[in-house]
């Protein structure tokens, strides 16, 4: 295929993962806010609240790597495909399990809407699969920001969907998850549809043009590559991190408003507010990354969240600070994902690129799973503000790390540049 013609393929690539992310979006409101909830109702006590997160993030960590290895065999049009029609069941599941009052069934259907989180985080890699001249930072972080439309309206349904829900007959809270499956229904069509030919497939045909031996895909491999390519291990645990920071947080806030006298209104306020600053400004970060590097962006995000940590956790008290915090919160998340995401695109070979991005995903959502796990109990303890100061640890390793990151992607440019010069007789 001609330069122009990836080119073309590329653009239109970006602009079928946008609109299948428009769609996806929607349905996270839902599981972030409303499972929380769901979970606290059907278990009796709001120390099993934190376990929504848990368990959705614990089912994106699981499919990732699945995901990722069905990308790589069948091509990406396939994995997305999936992972959305799955996300359909997982939805109904949550219906059924308020129906019958039926906790563990709840936590299933959490752990199933979580292949759907994992496709829409596998779309942002699907932006870097073909090689162009394009900024690798820029695609991706369109694909990311393009979750803001359905993400931040999605919250913002709760009081229509409570009314379709009791249109339906439909038990109390579940009627947004009506919305999450008609969107994910068209996201599943998007999908399959527009992905033609395939980004990643076009990419492993022209890398296939260069390699001698047919790439190794395994969890073991992945970490092989790892150990050869510690930049990308640094991307990966930049990224996990961070967002064990934001789930952690962000799942143990509606329960907090709600416990302070806020409205079902006012938690879809403060859960859009939080994804506007998850997905709003990622084209700015992808910008950033670009001009001044992804470590630097990494380290904004972190400074972001400090900013985040001690607004939420010292104003617990009050709606307005809490909301503002949130916000941040979502920010530093963005910057980090969006940067650690474009850092570890080029930090590896393109024969081991799906094998890694797959690692990554899921270990990223145990990481959140980790967090959303332990935020109860914290809560429990220490209260609101405590998880705050407890979750500025991990910003701090990230941070630690970034130095070191630094050095060596410094040591080893100069290394390049010295290669590259020209040998004195």
């Amino acid at each position: 295929m001609s330069e122009n013609g990836l080119e073309f393929l590329q653009k239109r690539t970006v602009r079928t993962l946008a609109l299948g992310q428009i769609l996806g979006g929607f349905g996270l409101g839902s599981t972030l806010s409303i499972g929380a909830l769901l979970a606290a109702e059907l278990s009796g006590t709001v120390a099993w609240s934190g376990a929504a997160a848990t368990f959705s993030t614990l089912g994106t960590a699981v499919w990732a790597i699945p995901l990722s290895r069905l990308a790589f065999a069948k091509g990406r049009r396939v994995a997305l495909a999936l992972g959305a029609a799955l996300a359909i069941t997982g939805a109904t599941l949550v219906i059924t399990a308020a129906a019958v009052k039926f906790f563990p069934l709840l936590l299933l259907a959490l752990f199933m809407l979580g292949a759907g989180s994992a496709a829409s985080l596998q779309a942002r890699f699907a932006a870097t699969d073909i090689p162009t001249d394009r900024k690798v930072g820029k695609d991706l972080s369109l694909v990311v920001w393009a979750t803001t439309i359905g993400a931040v309206t999605g919250p913002n349904l709760f009081g229509p969907g409570e009314v379709v829900g009791q249109f339906l007959g439909l038990p109390e809270l579940t009627g947004p998850f009506v919305f999450t499956i008609a969107a994910q229904m068209m996201a599943t069509t998007v999908f399959w549809f527009g992905l033609r030919p395939d980004p990643l497939l076009v990419a492993k045909q022209i890398a296939a043009d260069s390699l001698a031996t047919k790439p190794k895909v395994s969890l073991a491999s992945a970490f092989v590559t790892l150990k050869q390519y510690p930049v990308a291990a640094y991307a990966i645990l930049s990224i996990a991190l961070s967002h064990m920071v934001m789930v952690s947080v962000m799942s143990m806030t509606p329960v907090h408003v709600t416990s302070h006298g806020g409205s079902l209104v006012v938690v879809g306020f403060v859960i859009s507010l939080h994804i506007l600053g998850m997905y709003a400004f990622a084209p700015l970060f992808g910008l950033l990354s670009d001009k001044i590097g992804p470590v630097r962006t990494i380290v904004i995000g972190q400074l972001i969240f400090v900013a985040a940590l001690l607004m939420a956790g010292l104003g617990s008290e009050t709606h307005d600070l809490v909301t503002g915090g949130l916000f941040l919160l979502g920010l530093g998340w963005s910057a980090a994902t969006v940067s650690g995401s474009a850092l570890l695109s080029v930090s590896v070979p393109v024969d081991q690129k799906t094998n890694v991005q797959g690692l990554s995903d899921s270990l990223m959502n145990l990481s959140g799973a980790f967090g959303g796990a332990l935020a109860g109990s914290v809560v429990a303890l220490y209260a609101f503000t405590g998880l705050n100061m407890v979750a500025l640890i991990p910003v701090t390793v990230i941070v630690v790390l970034s130095v070191f990151a630094a050095r060596y992607r410094s040591k080893n440019a100069k290394a390049d540049v010295m290669a590259d010069l020209p040998a004195h007789e």
